[in-house]
């Protein structure tokens, strides 16, 4: 058994992540400031005895009595509607104060850290299907430049923390992920779609809708993710995870909207500043690396994902939408002072 560390450990991917490693028989810390990520997310979890939740922003240094073995560090907002607007400073500080502050902590433990990065690394692409070696075409000051840029930095904080400190790392850039547990007011393509379509409104498509994503359903992700952690071959990374299968805007919303019995139509409205139109993982690394390429396809991790949204849509704490109770909207006040958190039982 070991002792992990989940930062972001309530969001999309974190929660999911805390479910399948206390399976395998783990002692996770949840990492969360509820910003993004909701305490529902981890339902039974929060009264099992060896799951731990911790209310806390990375910005914020932390130390913990108890030895870690393991730290994820998935903590940042991950879609525009969230790391836009009020929040875009405390994304960047999200992804670079809180990652020298989970380097050290890792540091200090002698962790091996674990690092989601992201394909917005690669900007608006020039190289399709993108390569790990390809470096991107940024916008850095762009409205999505305190996400794209601040993981980009945290990649460099990563491999300065191993090259001069002998921190233990793992990288992985992480492509289009969908599944139960996605924030219904993330703003992301399949969250708004479904959502959209469950409750009969008209299917909002950005641009002409010729604009190509690949979708992976999160438990392939999280696949990959163990298996990264986990190799013992010295493979750091960066390393992309993510589903080749590529489609268009267009072609997600026919596919949703024949699976869900509903009057929604397709309309079609500007696409935002510094979208990419293209989007897909070159994927032979990770194959070759980590024996790893995702078994989901898309109508199949479709149909798991709407089952989600209607049951979650049919809950109280989902009724409307527009201003969930499940979820915080405004960042929480920055402290300055360590926090400490005594041997959890």
């Amino acid at each position: 058994m070991k002792t992990i560390l989940i930062t972001g450990g309530a969001g999309f991917l974190g929660s999911n992540l805390c479910h399948r490693l206390i399976n395998e028989g783990h002692k996770i810390i949840c990492l969360d400031n509820c910003y993004v990520g909701a305490k529902e997310n981890l339902g039974d979890l929060l009264d099992h005895p060896r799951f731990h939740f911790v209310e806390h922003d990375v910005v914020t240094p932390i130390t913990f009595d108890d030895k870690i073995d393991q730290i994820y560090h998935l903590a940042c907002p991950g879609s525009p509607i969230f790391y836009q607007g009020d929040y875009a400073i405390h994304t960047t500080k999200t992804s670079v104060i809180g990652s020298i502050n989970m380097l050290n902590l890792a540091h200090e433990h002698g962790a091996r850290i674990f690092l989601s990065s992201t394909s917005e690394c690669y900007g608006e692409p020039l190289q399709h299907p993108q390569k790990e070696s390809y470096r991107g075409n940024v916008n850095s000051i762009g409205i999505r430049a305190c996400y794209d840029e601040g993981k980009r930095c945290a990649e460099s904080l990563f491999f300065d923390y191993h090259r001069h400190k002998g921190v233990d790392i793992r990288v992985v850039r992480i492509f289009n992920t969908y599944g139960p547990n996605m924030n219904p007011l993330d703003g992301r393509v399949i969250t708004n779609f479904i959502c959209q379509a469950l409750r009969g409104e008209d299917i909002t498509v950005y641009g002409d809708g010729s604009q190509t994503r690949s979708f992976c359903y999160v438990d392939d992700l999280l696949e990959g993710f163990v298996r990264m952690m986990n190799n013992e071959d010295n493979f750091l990374g960066p390393v992309n995870l993510g589903n080749p299968g590529e489609f268009t805007m267009h072609e997600l919303a026919e596919k949703i909207l024949a699976k869900i019995d509903t009057d929604s139509k397709i309309i079609y409205k500007p696409l935002p500043s510094d979208d990419p139109t293209q989007r897909r993982p070159d994927i032979t690394l990770a194959k070759e690396k980590l024996d790893w390429a995702p078994t989901i396809d898309l109508d199949t991790g479709l149909d798991k994902t709407i089952a989600y949204y209607k049951q979650a849509l049919s809950c109280a704490c989902f009724k409307d939408i527009t201003c969930n109770d499940g979820y915080s909207l405004n960042p929480h006040a920055e402290r300055e002072e360590t926090v400490h958190v005594s041997k959890l039982d």
